[in-house]
């Protein structure tokens, strides 16, 4: 089967690859410390928490751009599908971390921007 055909796509979604599976834990690291990282600052400067808060999320921010670099797609292509992920991501954090429980709505919108990561990321090209 070629890698350009959709059979080759469908494959991938079934049985990924090693490079596609480190891909998507480099999305799911940088997308922790991104979020983890802004709330901490949320904390300090909305709530009134301390400093430190307000430092360690500059930290875990500064790891998000240094782990973002590890993709092997080009910077483009890997920040459009990251926003998937972080789309996805903060879904997840309202709801464990805010106790916010997602909707309907919230869940749908979160899987088609999963859909587009697989797309942007790792559908077969030339």
């Amino acid at each position: 089967m070629s890698p350009n055909t959709p059979n080759a796509f469908i494959g991938f979604l079934i049985d990924p690859g090693m490079e596609t599976l480190k891909s998507m834990g480099l999305f799911v690291t940088a997308g922790l410390l991104e979020i983890g990282g802004g709330y901490l600052i949320w904390l300090w400067m909305r709530e009134g928490k301390p400093a430190w808060m307000g430092l360690l999320g500059a930290v875990l921010l500064t790891l998000y751009g240094v782990v973002a670099t590890r993709q092997p797609a080009d910077f483009g292509r890997v920040y459009a599908a990251y926003g998937g992920i972080f789309i996805a991501l903060s879904i997840l954090w309202g709801w464990r971390v805010d106790g916010v429980t997602p909707d309907q709505y919230d869940l749908v919108g979160g899987m088609i921007a999963l859909l587009g990561v697989a797309v942007m990321m790792y559908a077969p090209r030339n």
